[in-house]
């Protein structure tokens, strides 16, 4: 047998749990339990393995995050190396259900402690500090669900409990600003500092400065939530699961009309734009679970590797923060994100 060779890893980056397939060669084995992959030094246990291919997960634990080389092991001999992007992980024991949502201003991350419906949790809304610290910062929402920030910094939150949308005051409560917009979770604001709310049930509403909502568009009911977002063509974008495997990223235009962008993504939930207007999307495609890009002429790679992953945002500094429904991760991949304002 010769020196075990690895050709490419598919995706190049990843938080714990992801599962990454390495192509390779020169590759032989007669028992599974003869095979090591190493993320950093750190063994992880492949899933499957073949001649060509092996499948392993991201460990957990990690002490180290940033690039690392992944390397594989057979028989005592060891691979060449290829880089991979470890994602760190910044919170954990939290329950977001939608994207988390990054402030500008202070380089703050805001993610929610959202509960089962009707469920109540002692802190609604935890904030990441700059710094990567983690604490709560409101109290007062029940079932939080999507966090977005208007042009003038105002933070507002959709409760899917009641159908409604706060205000963040700054004296971190929440204050209702808008009412009866059915089971309310996608939110996402316009280059104008218009709001959209999207209720699961298949209606997305426009919401004017007085808190009064009016049907925009209609859409194919969501089993969990609508994911809304606006590109850098303008249009308003929204993903939203369905009982169907191979669902659609919708792109709706300045009048309501709704059209498939994209289609072929299991579950796809929060999603967030670069400036060269690739979509990255937080999906199941091809069988793998993860961050999903997908470029404007519609061509799909995943790009980030990680297990019950519900959305995504961009900072200032080129990072992706992404969100499981348990934890938060930064993941640096040096790119630029999309803001409309």
């Amino acid at each position: 047998m010769g020196q075990p060779l690895i050709e490419s890893l598919l995706p190049t980056a990843g938080v714990e749990g992801g599962e990454v397939v390495i192509a390779c060669d020169e590759f032989r084995f007669s028992t599974h339990d003869q095979v090591r992959v190493a993320f950093g030094g750190v063994q992880s246990r492949p899933v499957s393995a073949s001649l060509t291919r092996i499948v392993a997960p991201v460990p957990s634990e990690l002490p180290v995050n940033g690039k690392v080389e992944v390397t594989i092991d057979v028989n005592g001999k060891t691979s060449n190396g290829k880089q991979f992007v470890i994602g760190q992980k910044l919170a954990e024991n939290l329950h977001p259900v939608a994207s988390p949502a990054y402030d500008r201003d202070t380089g703050a991350i805001y993610t929610t402690l959202s509960g089962a419906r009707g469920q109540k949790m002692p802190v609604s809304v935890y904030k990441i500090t700059a710094e990567g610290d983690s604490e709560p910062f409101l109290t007062d929402v029940v079932n939080p669900t999507a966090i977005a920030f208007s042009p003038d910094g105002e933070m507002f939150i959709t409760s899917r409990y009641d159908g409604s949308v706060c205000k963040v005051t700054p004296f971190k409560e929440g204050e209702v600003f808008g009412r009866n917009m059915g089971i309310a979770t996608g939110l996402a604001f316009d280059q104008e500092g218009k709001m959209y709310v999207g209720d699961r049930n298949g209606t997305i509403y426009t919401v004017n400065e007085i808190g009064e909502a009016t049907t925009f568009a209609s859409l194919e009911p969501s089993i969990s939530a609508f994911h809304l977002g606006f590109g850098p063509d303008g249009y308003l974008y929204a993903t939203g699961p369905t009982m169907s495997s191979f669902d659609s990223i919708l792109k709706i235009n300045k009048t309501g009309e709704v059209t498939r962008f994209f289609t072929g993504l299991g579950r796809p939930q929060g999603f967030a734009f670069d400036r060269d207007g690739n979509v990255y999307v937080a999906a199941s495609r091809k069988g793998h679970r993860g961050i999903i890009r997908v470029t404007p002429n519609a061509e799909a790679e995943i790009v980030v590797a990680g297990a019950s992953l519900v959305g995504l945002c961009f900072d200032d500094k080129g990072n992706m923060i992404v969100a499981s429904n348990r934890e938060i991760f930064r993941v640096a991949l040096g790119i630029e994100g999309y803001w409309p304002f």
